[in-house]
């Protein structure tokens, strides 16, 4: 099985991630907009936008305790986005009492017709590279809502392994985790 391309389907388009900056807030907001990004981040099914509305200039202008966003790009134009952050230390607690040496990433893809292409694959491979590339993150967490079964299959195939339910507000969530030794592993499988 392949890290990089669906099975079955043709090579993913080439993806690119860059810093997201402010510049990237009305793509972002226009996002939000989409039933299935407002899906992927509520169980209510009468949210208007994903995320509680979420100002975008705002949290990418003043997001500076170890949150990254970053944009995916196929040949110059944005289809994704990504944040990554420190579970342990972001001052939100979002996660709770949660170990040290872990990363949590979400990921969210933007124009409905680049779903079902391997770019989140590819973007999922490059960020939990990224991640494992500093020596003390020992594991990547991710929180998609229990509803979320085609996330909950992407996720899994990538090799996370389901945690348990878990409340964060009032979104119903299975957390999985993904462990470096599991990585490693994968890859010179694939390799």
């Amino acid at each position: 099985m392949s890290l990089y391309a669906p099975e079955g389907q043709a090579s993913p388009p080439v993806v690119r991630l860059r810093p997201a900056t402010a510049a990237d807030a009305a793509t972002l907001a226009a996002w939000d907009l989409e039933p299935h990004v407002i899906a992927c981040s509520s169980d209510d099914a009468l949210a208007e936008v994903a995320f509680g509305g979420i100002d975008w200039t705002d949290e990418l202008t003043n997001s500076a305790y170890e949150l990254t966003y970053v944009i995916a790009e196929v040949e110059g134009r944005p289809v994704g986005v990504m944040a990554v952050c420190d579970p342990h230390t972001e001052p939100s607690h979002y996660w709770g009492e949660i170990e040290p040496d872990l990363r949590a990433i979400d990921i969210w893809i933007g124009p409905p017709e680049w779903l079902g292409r391997g770019v989140g694959t590819s973007m999922m491979t490059q960020m939990i590279d990224r991640c494992f590339a500093e020596p003390g993150v020992e594991a990547i967490v991710i929180d998609p809502l229990a509803s979320n079964t085609a996330a909950i299959r992407f996720y899994q195939r990538l090799g996370f392994v389901p945690e348990g339910r878990r409340m964060f507000a009032e979104d119903d969530c299975l957390v999985h985790r993904l462990d470096r030794a599991d990585w490693a592993a994968r890859k010179a499988v694939a390799a």
